[in-house]
């Protein structure tokens, strides 16, 4: 009866380590098909100051800002910015606090966003400021990217 037991808790062990591989693997894999297309960065969100981080991946399209989860399993964003209603509020480096969430060296760029898109393709209107954790790099790229808007859009700097 031991040995059964004894058994039976090794392919356990087995089955919860293969699961964990494999749920890695899937992470791993994800992330590699959606740096395929480039424009790629790492970026933290948060909808408010009272809620947490969310790590992710923010994709630049010529029209919007596609951001991604870093753990989720699906291929569509999680949420889609409208590059034409982006504007920046104010910009900051990261806390000590913020920092153990988003990276040490992180910049926050607190923006104002008009209008959103759920990952489901449903418009809704941001409840408040969308705050981006970015490196210096990656800011640098996200400013060009949207002072390089189309004449006659409404994103701008503060």
């Amino acid at each position: 009866m031991a040995d059964a037991l004894a058994l039976w808790a090794v392919w356990l062990l087995v089955a919860l380590l293969l699961a964990a591989v494999l749920a890695a693997t899937g992470i791993a894999v994800r992330r590699i098909l959606l740096e395929h297309g480039g424009g790629n960065v790492e970026c933290g969100l948060r909808r408010g100051q009272d809620q947490p981080w969310r790590l992710g991946l923010a994709a630049y399209t010529p029209d919007e800002l596609r951001w991604f989860s870093a753990f989720g399993v699906r291929f569509r964003p999680d949420a889609v910015f409208a590059r034409s209603s982006m504007a920046i509020v104010a910009r900051r480096p990261a806390t000590a606090a913020e920092e153990s969430s988003v990276g040490s060296r992180a910049v926050v760029v607190e923006c104002r966003v008009g209008q959103e898109t759920a990952g489901n393709g449903r418009r809704r209107t941001s409840a408040g400021p969308v705050e981006l954790a970015m490196g210096e790099a990656a800011l640098t790229g996200f400013l060009a990217w949207l002072e390089a808007s189309p004449p006659g859009s409404v994103a701008g700097l503060s």
